[in-house]
């Protein structure tokens, strides 16, 4: 079907459907589900980093009043599928990270469960392990490929040779913290089995995607998929630590199935989540630059080195970002995995490009410094006219327009190059730049249902809104390619019920389920005309995506940082981001994301990381107290602008996804905007004051 190339309602501010029942406290999130007589779960973790258990004494919780089941490996059922190692939970006494569970405990009150879990006893044998991320280790392996499944290293033309010959070069190492997702909602599952013995399982899960959860569930517990329904209306956040199930989903149905007849209920405490719901792994980035004396660059390296849990690989494509976005014709990439005794990594806002983004962008303002030539500039003369690699044509790409757009609106052309020259009372001030992109993704196996219901259109499918909008952005879609008016238009979505979608992840949903939507209509409206009886279905599935066109979508950001002089505080007052991100569907919505991702980009830059103790194999600040994020007070002014883009290669839409792409290239930006105020190069994220104190204690005073 051809979209409306004027659409109605595809464009306008409407506000969000489902603001009004978060903001009043009655949208129904997995832990809050109704159900009677429920249990609660509480899980006991390992305390060592590996080894085995050799004695778990649970008779003191077994004796509690309000305990009703303790499980441990001893007597916990037998899992269908074990090839997932980190949902095979209970199936034997190795530990193979600090944190992972042992036992769990069943009570009528989650402050039994909890006390219960406190009362068991483990004995372990313990074993050597090791946590520590080097560049130089001996044992670094390349995986077969890169998340989701790309080649792990490539390579074209002779890099070496090249930056040999290079007239200005840049050598530098730079490092990314490991960060934990910690969406505010924690992950919580409610589980049921059927009470009539039937094998049926309802989960009640908080997830970025019902069927992949269904999926993953009816594999690990030997059911068939219509065995097992997944209801999920509302989540509290997840930044991809949702979009596949960990292992909390197993242990709800686990003791649901141990209590026959009674639901269970887990919420996974804040320090639970740590250790158990996936991270961004710590990075550690190799990156050569080479350039002739005009700004033409003539080689790229980037060589990541990160790290992976022993029983579950999982390798983020952070070198992947810089294949494409310069154009050289040298050009190699590499990835290499320590295999640690940690807990399993996982998807994280933009992975990949957030990460893999910080290295080469503040790279490129090193080289901008060396060659005397605006970091902005510099970009703009490296702009490539095709892919490169694949060599195909972009279906848009107007990084030139947004580095440009936000040069204007951010007041660049006023900006003296040198650093530490600019002051503002005791905080010397400084700007900077970097590059944003993202993939555009069309995932495979998604469909929807239109119905006509009364003088209403019920549009169906089984997708999620992590907070992204999607209650409201698919009844946009479905009003103006059904031809009707978005008031007209219910949305029912977060359920296996409703027709296959995919997860809500890589910044593929409005791609995917919108063209699934606008397939539905077509077919709906090809089958009953403009006046469709009561009754009326119809139903259209994504079709292929266009491979012959390169997509992604880009964006620049700008930054605005200060630095005191006494103590080496970094404020960073300003941001700005301008992005072309195809049609826009909702400017409210995406204007949320876009500043979201932006305000993740600074905690990222600023406060956030997970500092692993190599010595115990344990995050040590693992709470909101002490792993620090960005707040209200950190954050001034943030901007975000957005280019006018229709794509029509990428969707019927002519959307790009826009969940991600706004905390890519932040915190280099940041990192910039450092050096530009103080004159010292932080490449070790996160910037903190003691990074910079050393240079401001030998500045002049006056």
């Amino acid at each position: 079907m051809t979209f409306p190339s004027e659409p109605e309602a595809v464009g306008r501010d409407l506000p969000r459907r489902d603001g009004a029942v978060k903001v009043l406290g009655t949208a129904t999130y997995a832990y809050e589900t109704p159900l009677a007589n429920a249990a609660y779960l509480h899980a006991v973790q390992a305390t060592i980093a590996r080894g085995r258990v050799t004695a778990l004494d649970t008779a003191a919780a077994e004796a509690l009043d309000g305990v009703v089941a303790v499980l441990t490996p001893g007597n916990a059922e037998r899992l269908a599928s074990t090839e997932d190692r980190e949902l095979a939970v209970l199936q034997g006494e190795e530990v193979a990270f600090r944190g992972q569970v042992v036992a769990l405990v069943v009570a009528d009150s989650s402050e039994v469960a909890r006390h219960g879990a406190a009362l068991v006893r483990v004995e372990y044998a313990q074993q050597p392990h090791d946590a520590e991320l080097r560049a130089d280790r001996e044992d670094l392996y390349a995986p077969e490929s890169v998340n989701p499944d790309l080649p792990t290293d490539t390579s074209e033309g002779d890099v070496d040779a090249a930056l040999a010959a290079a007239e200005v070069s840049v050598e530098e190492t730079y490092t990314t913290a490991m960060y934990h997702n910690n969406p505010l909602e924690p992950h919580a599952t409610a589980a049921l089995w059927d009470p009539a013995g039937e094998g049926f399982l309802t989960l009640w899960d908080s997830t970025q995607g019902v069927h992949p959860t269904r999926t993953a569930l009816a594999s690990v517990f030997g059911l068939d998929e219509a065995q097992l329904r997944v209801v999920c209306p509302y989540v509290g956040g997840g930044f991809g630590s949702k979009g596949q199930p960990h292992v909390n989903v197993v242990l709800a149905a686990m003791a649901a199935r141990a209590v026959p007849g009674r639901p269970v209920r887990l919420a996974l405490t804040r320090q639970q989540m740590f250790s158990l719901t996936g991270y961004r792994t710590p990075t550690i980035q190799r990156c050569r630059l080479g350039a002739d004396r005009d700004g033409t660059i003539t080689a790229i390296a980037v060589d990541v080195v990160e790290l992976t849990s022993r029983i579950k690989e999982f390798a983020e494509q952070s070198g992947v970002p810089a294949r494409m976005m310069y154009a050289s014709p040298n050009r190699s990439t590499t990835h290499r995995l320590a295999a640690l005794d940690v807990p399993v990594p996982s998807w994280m806002r933009a992975p990949g490009e957030c990460p893999g983004m910080f290295g080469p962008e503040v790279a490129m303002d090193e080289l901008a410094e060396r060659l005397g030539l605006d970091p902005v500039e510099l970009r703009i003369r490296n702009e490539p006219a095709v892919e490169p690699g694949s060599g195909k044509p972009f279906s848009s790409r107007n990084l030139v327009g947004c580095l440009r757009e936000g040069a204007v609106r951010f007041g660049w052309a006023e900006r003296d190059p040198r650093p530490g020259v600019r002051r503002r009372g005791d905080w010397l001030v400084g700007t900077g730049v970097a590059a944003s992109t993202y993939p555009v993704s069309r995932m495979p196996k998604s469909t929807a249902t239109i119905r006509r219901e009364g003088e209403r259109y019920a549009v169906e499918i089984g997708a999620a809104d992590l907070g992204t909008g999607t209650w409201t952005t698919l009844a946009q879609i479905a009003a103006d390619a059904l031809g009707v008016t978005v008031a007209l238009v219910d949305v029912r979505i977060g359920d296996t019920d409703y027709p296959m979608a995919s997860v809500a992840g890589g910044s593929s949903g409005m791609t995917t389920w919108g063209s699934a939507v606008v397939e539905a209509a077509g077919a709906f409206r090809a089958k009953y005309g403009s006046e469709p009886p009561d009754g009326a279905e119809a139903s259209g599935s994504v079709q292929p995506a266009d491979d012959r066109h390169a997509m992604h979508a880009f964006g620049a950001q700008f930054a605005e940082a200060h630095v005191h002089l006494d103590t080496g505080e970094v404020r960073v007052p300003r941001l700005l981001g301008v992005f072309a991100a195809g049609r826009i569907i909702n400017p409210r919505t995406a204007r949320s994301q876009f500043i979201g991702g932006m305000t993740m980009g600074l905690s990222m830059a600023l406060h956030e990381q997970s500092v692993l103790d190599p010595r115990t194999g344990h995050v040590v600040n693992h709470d909101l107290a002490g792993y620090h994020i960005t707040a209200n007070a950190d954050v001034g002014a943030i901007e975000a602008y957005w280019l006018a883009e229709d794509d029509p290669h990428v969707n019927a839409m002519g959307s790009k996804g826009i969940g991600e792409i706004g905390i890519v290239g932040t915190a280099a930006a940041v990192s910039n905007a450092v050096w530009h105020a103080c004159g010292v190069r932080v490449r070790d994220l996160p910037i903190t004051l003691d990074k910079v104190l050393h240079a401001l204690e030998e500045r002049p005073r006056h």
